[in-house]
């Protein structure tokens, strides 16, 4: 039986018809080489923010499933188009939608996860001979709703595709040649890994970097898949993703930024347990929570609630809201249970003049929160200490 090969497109790579007749010969390339392919697409370049616009011109708080359904028409439409080009190349295609494929979700709108996947027809299909090409980013809930997985999502669903079909591994593939140490576009110095193990790489995901949806790292994980982030315009190559990595001793593997996140707190008795009422009545998905049990502070992104402007109305009433907040986060084994190397973070934040509003720790992490407009400025500064001076 020839071995399954799941590769994931990005909506740079599928951004016009050109790059989406690139894709369908590389796509091909690899069928060629012994491979039964499943290919999972994005929404065309930037398709997603320009329905998003259309759906706030109308509506300052869309209603999620509605975006839902109006999200999904991205990524249906890449795998129609990808589907024609293979057709094009001699090969027989066919495209699915999430639930085509067997993608199951809880029913959350706006960030569903999922829950099982029931690939039978993709395998049915395999077995015809024919090269599958899945929406990414979309299920169908037990409820019978359409979802989507949060922005990213479609690297998740590639993943769990991979894990669900025992492929032999899962490409993801983007206009970035792999996983750096920083996002080059902010840090000129940035270096790409050649490899980085499963547990740094889900918290840089989790915290900002934005070539894998954390989710796809924890699928990757939990299932053992074997996954490379790597250029669509070559072969080979890029970042593997593995529960190792590289093994070697440094101060760090990574510094990502976020921006665009928002902080609640509730001062008095039962702060936390307000706190996580009422983001749990607004289906917030919470980054952090910190309380001294005098106050509690529930940390969020903004990428996941396209209803911010009714979910802010909600959390007003009784708690504290401040927006305009990012995060820079240092991502190495064991800094954040290293006091000096804590101590030296905090320095750079100091010599720096960022003014920092809070500060969070894991075994692999450290997190400082800051004014959205300072956050390049201290990935940078982190960078130069942790990661460009140790490679002096």
């Amino acid at each position: 039986m020839k071995p399954i090969v799941v590769q994931k497109y990005g909506g740079s790579s599928l951004a016009d018809v050109d790059r989406i007749k690139k894709v369908a010969e590389r796509i091909v390339a690899t069928q060629r080489e012994g491979n039964r392919m499943v290919v999972v697409v994005s929404a065309m370049g930037s398709t997603t923010n320009e329905l998003l616009a259309k759906a706030r011109a109308i509506s300052d708080s869309p209603s999620r499933r509605e975006i839902d359904m109006l999200l999904a028409t991205g990524e249906q439409c890449s795998m129609a188009l990808l589907a024609m080009a293979v057709a094009e190349l001699g090969q027989s295609a066919v495209s699915l939608t999430g639930m085509q494929a067997g993608i199951l979700t809880n029913d959350r709108h706006s960030g569903a996860r999922i829950i099982e996947v029931r690939p039978v027809r993709i395998q049915d299909e395999l077995d015809a001979d024919r090269i599958v090409i899945v929406a990414g980013f979309q299920g169908i809930s037990y409820r019978g709703e359409l979802t989507t997985l949060g922005r990213g999502g479609s690297d998740t669903t590639a993943v769990a595709l991979a894990a669900a079909l025992s492929a032999s591994y899962c490409e993801i593939c983007s206009d970035v040649a792999g996983i750096f140490t920083a996002d080059p576009r902010v840090v000129s110095a940035a270096e790409m890994l050649e490899a980085i193990s499963c547990n740094e790489m889900l918290e840089l995901a989790a915290h900002g970097a934005k070539v894998l949806h954390a989710s796809c790292i924890e699928v990757a994980r939990r299932t053992g898949v074997a996954l490379y982030a790597r250029a669509t315009a070559h072969f080979g190559g890029g970042t593997r993703v593995d529960p190792v990595g590289m093994g070697a001793d440094v101060d760090a593997v990574g510094v990502t930024g976020q921006k665009q996140l928002v902080r609640v707190r509730a001062h008095g008795e039962q702060c936390v347990d307000r706190v996580l009422a009422a983001s749990s009545a607004a289906r917030v998905p919470p980054l952090y929570l910190d309380t001294d049990m005098a106050s509690a502070d529930l940390w969020f992104g903004l990428a996941d609630v396209p209803d911010w402007s009714a979910v802010r109305k909600v959390l007003s009433e009784g708690l504290e809201v401040l927006e305009g907040v990012g995060a820079v986060s240092v991502v190495g084994d064991g800094i954040g249970l290293d006091s000096i190397k804590l101590e030296r973070a905090r320095k750079v934040c100091y010599e720096a003049k960022v003014d920092i509003v809070a500060m969070s720790t894991s075994p692999l992490r450290v997190s400082f929160f800051c004014q959205e407009d300072r956050v390049d400025d201290l990935v940078r500064a982190l960078h130069a200490e942790f990661i460009e001076r140790a490679h002096a």
